[in-house]
């Protein structure tokens, strides 16, 4: 089905006389006649559900349809993006290891990597998603296990060259990671392109009304474990904590990764979406098609009025023809990118701060891709936590604000934002 149609009725198909909506099955549990047949379940020998952290009907329906979205072979969904980044990537490393990561990336990603996984002794190097391919090559090391990068990074707006960075992980045998928020599998499907696991904030376009927090992991079937079976020991060898199993054997390319990340990491670390929450992202699911299409025209014609405004000292948004990559994003997102624009003040930090202040239609939140336009300083806020010079590496100087483009005219939100220059 196209990708508009897979919106409005993927995942789920009612039979005679069931509901039309997904049900919601707010149950911890599910009821067997007999020990034997849940221990099929524990096996893993047979298909059913016996606890929702685990697994839920409802969750596996809105998986399936971003799975068909993002044409990939299976996915799971978890209780925010950052937990699936996080599964995404401990799914395949183990203290003494090494990933290879894009350097501008989400801040609480960077920190997740950068410090939170380092304790836990995995390793990372950061590069410019600029990087030539030698410079690229020259990041790996021999217990890399893993290469990670946003589509369009947030709040940097840099565009991520996917093909680039795949050819670099597949030379060295290892996965290429995507996470796929802003963009959303509309605009952009990574698997095509090579990626091999696609991760989402759901919390962002996917709910896109700021009511659910949720994130998605999707694996593209496509990357074969076993022809690097050294590589991926908790793929490729038995699994003493699950009955032996071993995952990339039984479950083969198309169903190893997600069963792993479900019967081992979801069933320790139980970061599960709620039932609830599934439920209300696929209300979002179903218009995404239509409502990415405002969000970036909105984006646009921001984008536009900011590049043309004297207090403004640059603007970040790669559909402007002046953008360095423009020439990317007419390759990966030629329908569009997402509704973020970000852009500098010439009057530096004072300056940002004085223009948040002054806005009366743009919410200041710690969100972003929302029905309603928001905005944010990440130099004070989500990106806090780093330094000057670690602002600078990742693309949010202090002077920088991340708007993000609602779905309200556009000829409102020019107007707001030209009333708070005004005061700057």
């Amino acid at each position: 089905m196209n990708r508009d149609t897979i919106c409005v009725q993927g995942g789920y198909t009612p039979g005679n006389g069931e509901p039309r909506q997904i049900p919601i099955i707010q149950s911890t549990t599910f009821k067997y006649d007999t020990s034997e047949d849940m221990g099929k379940l524990f096996d893993l020998e047979a298909d059913g559900y016996f606890y929702s952290r685990l697994q839920n009907p409802t969750c596996d329906a809105v998986a399936r349809k971003i799975a068909a979205l993002e044409g990939g072979a299976a996915a799971m969904l978890t209780s925010s993006g950052q937990a699936a980044n996080f599964l995404a990537l401990f799914n395949i490393c183990q203290c003494g290891d090494h990933i290879v990561s894009s350097s501008t990336i989400y801040g609480g990603t960077f920190n997740l990597i950068s410090v939170t996984m380092a304790k836990m002794g995995i390793d990372v190097t950061f590069v410019s998603p600029t990087a030539t391919e030698e410079e690229l090559d020259a990041a790996f090391r021999p217990n890399t296990k893993a290469v990670f990068g946003e589509t369009i990074a947030n709040p940097a707006l840099t565009v991520l060259d996917i093909e680039k960075f795949a050819r670099a992980a597949h030379a060295h045998g290892v996965p290429l990671i995507v996470d796929n928020t802003f963009p959303t599998p509309v605009n952009c499907r990574p698997i095509e392109w090579g990626a091999d696991i696609v991760t989402h904030s759901t919390t962002k376009y996917m709910d896109g009304h700021g009511a659910g927090v949720g994130g998605a992991i999707v694996d593209s079937g496509h990357f074969d474990w076993m022809a690097h079976a050294d590589k991926f020991p908790g793929l490729t060898t038995p699994d003493e904590s699950y009955h032996g199993i071993t995952y990339a054997e039984r479950f083969g390319q198309g169903g190893a990764f997600i069963t792993k990340a479900t019967a081992q990491l979801m069933r320790d670390f139980g970061c599960c979406q709620s039932p609830q929450n599934a439920f209300i992202l696929n209300l979002g699911l179903e218009s995404l098609h239509v409502r990415m299409a405002r969000h970036c025209a909105n984006a646009l014609a921001v984008a536009q009025f900011l590049e043309q405004h004297p207090k403004v000292a640059y603007v970040d948004y790669c559909g402007l023809e002046s953008s360095p990559y423009h020439a990317l994003a007419r390759k990966y997102l030629p329908h569009g990118s997402c509704g973020v624009v970000s852009f500098g003040l010439a009057g530096g930090r004072e300056a940002a701060s004085t223009f948040m202040k002054s806005l009366r239609l743009a919410a200041i939140e710690t969100h972003v891709a929302d029905a309603r336009t928001c905005c944010l300083n990440p130099a004070s806020s989500t990106h806090r936590q780093m330094n000057d010079e670690q602002l600078k590496a990742a693309g949010v100087p202090a002077e920088l604000v991340r708007m993000s483009c609602g779905l309200e005219a556009s000829e409102d939100l020019i107007a707001d934002i030209a009333q708070a220059l005004d005061q700057v």
